[in-house]
């Protein structure tokens, strides 16, 4: 359930797949796909009456097999099975840290439905940080993109 979007400047930096605004274009719209994705699929099992950490789990599971493809084969040109461990690597860390954030915003009394909506921007910004540093990372002198 977690997408990954980040500043123009760390876009820019990037060197992957070209950098530069059309990069970031994609990136951004990659990203908005990706989180259609994951929230309709979060909210489609809240809504069948799943609890969240199980709704959040089947989300999150389906959402980073799509997400692999999306991000590797349309924002970073890379869609190398190879990097399917890291990829899942970070999710399972960023899964940790979605559940805990969504259980305090639901102590708080905050709807899952809403705290998830809430958690959305930070936590996209952790998502791209490192996947573009742990898992799109670039060969030094590559400007493909291409593991390391």
């Amino acid at each position: 359930m977690i997408t990954e979007k980040a500043g123009a400047g760390e876009i820019a930096r990037s060197g992957s797949a070209g950098g530069g605004p059309g990069h970031f274009a994609k990136f951004l719209l990659v990203g908005v796909l990706n989180t259609a994705v994951g929230y309709g699929l979060f909210a489609a099992f809240i809504l069948a009456d799943l609890g969240p950490p199980l709704a959040l789990a089947l989300a999150t599971v389906l959402g980073v097999l799509f997400n692999f493809k999306s991000f590797g084969l349309l924002v970073f040109r890379n869609g190398d099975s190879r990097l399917l461990p890291r990829f899942v690597a970070v999710y399972a860390v960023q899964y940790v840290v979605n559940l805990m954030c969504l259980r305090w915003l639901a102590s708080l009394g905050l709807s899952p439905l809403l705290a998830q909506l809430l958690l959305l921007p930070p936590l996209s910004l952790a998502s791209f940080l490192l996947m573009r540093r742990l898992v799109f990372r670039a060969r030094p002198g590559s400007p493909s993109g291409q593991p390391r």
